[in-house]
């Protein structure tokens, strides 16, 4: 028997050698970073008229032809006045290419991977096949008896902006995100021998059975013969070969082998395989065809009343919506732009991607299933469905095409009544893994409820099933909303209920395009585009760092640390395979020098690696640091954990020293404090530091330094409001009438007091030697508030840049707080407006676990010490979206906050988005304490 097996091993090995493989030859470029220059004639628009040139594969609004266009803007069932007029032109494509003289004899196809929409084309003057409907999907035709080998062809390619299919328009044109036109994906040749496997479709399972559905082409013979062999991607073979007759004319063989404890595939362990299939046509001679294809040992379940299980593992899937999009090219991508996603998605610890709403490139499922992503693919259909024949035609093209990678989990049959329900059984007609089909938005189908948008309290009962909830998109990201903001409250439901399966955010990238029309502005289309965790061209936005932080697989629940710590923290494991063992732990021990140090600004004072411990999937347990005896003579402890893929998985900090003693001075000062009075000011000076304070208002009017005057006064003024829906209202006066003012001098320190009747009642005002300018306050609570704290005038033309030394480099919202850890950040001063700039990080907006904001302006350097009763700094009222804003800001200057904002979605007001987006409720005394450093320009 062992005999046989190596004399079949050795037949197969001889049969693979002689078999011709698929060759393959391009057109055109494979993306849009080796584009190659086509002749092209545009029939309306901008540049049309005329032959010219144009780069295949790309969207030709890009390049410079025809109209833009934005899906929703153009329905006819919207009843839009002054609905623009649809943009209809076609593009005339021709190309001269020689196909080898070699290929004679064998069948040829031209492959078309995706044109939008309608697309005709000819060689030689011949039609090579139906004019094809559907923008987004590989189709083919053979041309084996249009050509000329060895010898100039001539392709001709009509594409129809619009389709004669209404449906089809209805499916992916009256959608809400840009339309483009053109052959926006690569073209290319293939040449097959005369008898062909033409596709294969696998059925791998965790245990290690395979069956392959394989379909053939050309005229098949008599004594044929189909061998499969699985190899790892190495090569290495997996079990034996298995043969099988072919009977003359077949179209459809299944051939079955099986691997003796395969490693699985899952998103956390994305093992491979090759499965190599020849096909032997007709006679004794080894000759045929030799075709591969990659895939994963992996089984996925959907148990009603459950959950989702791969490979007998309850799985949750920590998703986003993606469109394939870059704002210099549109919908054509190229290798280095989708694997830039899928490293960002795996950097972001998402584990799943849902495509949106479209088939994605090929490549990309190719990096999904290298890397590890779970897949929803879907078919067309934004809120409208195919005709039946045209959906049937179109699923069997896409499932064709991706029915063997195995990081698709779902099809999605359209979204948000997309959905064409006569052809939800058609996907499995192609599919022998019986995958489940998913209507996206819908209550309850087939087990799942997939709604979208809900909010808390909703989120609350649909996690208590029946069915499995998983929300195809939540939280939408409109501006800076969304994505992180709620996350923290949203994932305690998703991510842990035993009737969720978690969720996808809405959405991964701002669909901001260049117009080439009007000079290459980024275009985000208002408030339509402009959804994304990631700006147009991959600029990271907080809540990417949100997101990163609430779905890492590794947790640290402690928020400080214990008096009694000794270098053991707890910690959670939040991989559904991994043990935390194969983690790889990084700590270091940091001091940090005070603001307006110009060396050292920050110290390592000690450092270690180890390996995690032993902490199964979804297990809690500990990780011990060998910390040092002296450790706390550091100021914060950092703690970095890296996967078995070298990838940062998160970093996480604690900081136990505080205050403005703790932090200490740059350099010692020492002078004497004068205390005099000037026209209607009570000026204190202190060596080379003045500050002046208003005797009429008893408000710090100005500071200088060295003489020079830093316009930072008019305070402290009391912020309070309370969110009345997209807009704030004062919830008490900022200023009050003053009712009592001194000055004098106190132990060497000058001590300026005021009291008010309203706003901030009571301030202390203490200048000592050290030129530190300390600010004791309080003010009465006012109740229920969405925004409390004190701040001062400083002029914002004035700014240049902050320094600090706190969690970032990002802003924070009350409902958004994760995602930072305390380090020493700098960020240029700029004014974002979300969906129209992306300069990132922000540099307004609150800030939080801070010890230090050291501002340089162009008058002076000033710092804000945090010395008690603040837990964010805030610097100015950050703006939100031009057109439909999430919330609009009140005037805010520089200050220390003990409340902040929360932000909401597109949809809901943050208060519907759980527990942090709450207003609070304070009342009673509030006192707080901040001091105020003037510092040399660096």
């Amino acid at each position: 028997m062992r005999f046989v097996s190596r004399l079949l091993a050795l037949l197969v090995a001889v049969v693979s050698a002689a078999a011709t493989p698929t060759e393959t030859l391009y057109l055109s470029g494979r993306g849009s970073d080796d584009a190659v220059q086509w002749d092209f004639y545009c029939t309306a628009g901008r540049n049309s008229g005329v032959w010219t040139k144009i780069a295949v594969p790309s969207c030709w609004e890009l390049q410079g032809f025809g109209a833009y266009e934005y899906g929703v803007m153009i329905r006819p069932s919207d009843g839009q006045p002054n609905r623009p007029p649809l943009a209809s032109e076609q593009g005339l494509y021709r190309h001269e290419f020689t196909v080898p003289a070699a290929w004679q004899g064998r069948a040829v196809r031209i492959v078309f991977e995706g044109a939008m929409t309608d697309t005709a084309v000819k060689i030689n003057g011949q039609s090579a096949g139906p004019v094809h409907q559907g923008g987004f999907y590989r189709f083919h035709h053979d041309i084996t008896d249009k050509l000329r080998f060895d010898a100039p062809n001539l392709l001709e390619v009509t594409v129809s902006k619009r389709s004669a299919n209404d449906s089809v328009n209805r499916a992916e044109r009256y959608a809400d995100y840009w339309n483009f036109g053109g052959l926006f994906r690569p073209v290319k040749l293939e040449a097959l021998p005369a008898a062909f496997i033409d596709r294969v479709a696998i059925d791998a399972k965790a245990d290690g059975a395979f069956a392959a559905d394989v379909f053939l082409g050309g005229a098949l013979p008599a004594n044929n013969e189909l061998v499969v062999q699985l190899r790892r991607p190495d090569g290495t073979p997996v079990g034996e070969p298995v043969a099988q007759a072919v009977p003359a004319g077949s179209q459809r063989v299944t051939v079955r082998a099986a691997a003796k404890s395969p490693d699985t595939w899952s998103a956390e362990t994305p093992h491979l395989y090759l499965a190599e299939f020849t096909l032997r046509a007709g006679t004794l001679v080894p000759s045929g065809h030799t075709f591969t294809q990659r895939f994963g040992f992996r089984t996925f379940e959907l148990r009603p009343g459950e959950g989702l299980f791969l490979n007998g593992r309850r799985i949750t899937l920590k998703g986003v919506n993606r469109h394939s999009f870059w704002a210099d090219t549109g919908r054509t991508l190229s290798a280095r732009r989708n694997r830039e996603d899928v490293q960002l998605m795996k950097e972001a610890n998402l584990n799943a991607v849902r495509m949106s709403h479209y088939p994605p490139d090929a490549e990309f499922l190719d990096l999904c299933d290298e890397a590890g992503l779970y897949v929803l693919n879907e078919l067309g259909g934004w809120q409208q469905a195919y005709d039946t024949p045209t959906g049937r035609r179109l699923i069997g093209q896409l499932v064709a095409r991706d029915v063997n990678h195995p990081s698709v989990l779902f099809w999605d049959n359209g979204n948000e009544g997309g959905e064409n329900v006569e052809n939800d059984d058609e996907f499995a007609k192609h599919d022998p893994q019986k995958r489940p089909v998913l209507h996206p938005w819908a209550l309850s189908f087939r087990g799942m409820n997939t709604y979208h948008y809900r909010e808390y309290a909703d989120t609350v009962k649909y996690s208590e099933g029946p069915d499995i909830f998983m929300p195809t998109e939540f939280l939408h990201g409109m501006f800076d909303g969304g994505h992180g903001a709620g996350l923290d409250d949203y994932w305690k439901l998703l991510g842990e209920k035993p009737h969720a399966a978690g969720g996808f955010l809405w959405v991964w990238m701002d669909e901001g395009v260049v117009r080439t029309d009007q000079g290459g502005r980024v275009d985000a289309n208002r408030d339509l585009g402009p959804d994304g965790m990631l700006g147009p061209r991959h600029e990271k936005e907080g809540s990417y760092f949100a997101v990163r932080d609430i779905w890492s697989p590794v947790q640290f629940p402690l928020t400080a640390l214990p008096a009694d710590f000794a270098g053991r923290l707890p910690v959670r494991n939040r991989y559904d395979f991994l043990n935390l063992a194969g983690v790889t732990f990084e700590w270091r021990l940091l001091r940090y020098a005070p603001p307006g140090a110009r060396m050292f600004h920050r110290s390592v004072r000690g450092y270690g690696r180890l390996a995690g411990p032993d902490v199964a999937a979804r297990a809690d347990g500990e990780l011990a640091l060998p910390l040092p005896a002296d450790w706390r003579e550091a100021d914060a402890l950092i703690v970095t954990a890296i996967d078995a893929q070298a990838r940062e998985i998160g970093t996480w900090s604690w900081r136990w020293k505080h205050g403005a003693a703790a932090l200490g001075h740059a350099a010692p000062t020492s002078d004497a404090v004068a205390l005099t009075e000037e026209g209607g000011e009570t000026v204190v000076t202190v060596g080379r530091n003045t500050a002046r304070f208003n005797r009429a208002t008893g408000r710090i009017a100005a500071l200088e330094r060295d003489g020079r005057r830093i316009s930072f006064g008019d305070g402290p003024r009391l912020a309070a409001y309370r969110r009345t829906e997209r807009a704030f209202a004062p919830m008490a006066p900022a200023r009050g009438k003053l009712l009592n003012f001194t000055a004098k001098i106190e132990n060497g320190a000058a001590v300026i007091t005021a009291t008010h009747d309203a706003g901030v009642r009571d301030t202390r005002w203490t200048i000592t030697p050290d030129g530190d300018v300390r600010l004791d306050y309080g003010f009465e609570g006012p109740g229920v508030v969405d925004i409390l704290g004190v701040d001062f005038d400083y002029p914002e033309e004035k700014m240049k840049s902050k320094k600090w030394l706190g969690a970032g480099p990002y802003r924070v919202w009350q409902n958004r707080l994760r995602g930072g850890h305390v380090e020493l950040w700098e960020t240029e001063y700029n004014d974002t407006i979300p969906g129209l700039t992306w300069d990132f990080p922000e540099f307004k907006g609150w800030f939080s676990r801070w010890e230090w904001m050291d501002f340089t302006t162009t008058e002076g350097r000033f710092a804000l010490l945090n010395d008690g009763g603040a837990p964010f700094v805030g610097v100015y009222a950050p703006r939100d979206g031009k057109n439909n804003p999430v919330l609009t800001l009140p005037r805010l200057g520089v200050g220390v906050y003990q409340v902040i904002p929360a932000i909401g979605t597109k949809q809901s007001l943050p208060s519907n988005l759980g527990p942090q987006g709450q207003p609070q409720t304070i009342t009673g005394p509030v006192k707080g304490a901040v001091v105020i450093r003037l510092l040399d320009q660096p």
